[in-house]
């Protein structure tokens, strides 16, 4: 008796689980080919800049109205303004100045657009070097 209602207590649940249907996602996706770069070790005072590729993989158009950053060292130097169509892809230059800094630095860069997706930001990396003084 006791093996008969540890059998039905295992197997009830496995009557209540209901299949979860994956639904399509609607609305522009943006993809990125990476969302982080490491720039390695740079001299202070050195400027570097990377280009991150994207790919609208959602069913309608993506528009990207704002790349936002947190520091005035690192500077969105460029994003499509016209609506990405689906499929069609794009790129976002991001440029970063040592002036100033030192060590290890992360900067994250938020997109603003229409994405119904969770990944509207990339990040970069870079460690910053102290500039060798001469004598």
């Amino acid at each position: 008796m006791k093996r008969m209602i540890l059998i039905v207590l295992c197997l009830l649940p496995v009557f209540f689980v209901e299949a979860q249907e994956t639904k399509p996602i609607s609305g522009p996706v943006i993809t990125w080919a990476e969302s982080t770069y490491d720039f390695g070790d740079i001299m202070e005072g050195d400027k570097v800049s990377h280009t991150f590729k994207f790919t609208n993989t959602g069913n309608s158009p993506l528009v990207l109205t704002n790349v936002e950053v947190t520091c005035g060292c690192t500077t969105p130097n460029g994003w499509p303004r016209d609506p990405i169509a689906h499929g069609a892809t794009g790129e976002l230059t991001v440029a970063f100045n040592s002036t100033g800094k030192s060590g290890k630095q992360h900067k994250v860069i938020n997109i603003v657009s229409n994405s119904v997706g969770t990944t509207n930001q990339v990040m970069i990396m870079v460690n910053v070097l102290a500039k060798k003084q001469s004598n």
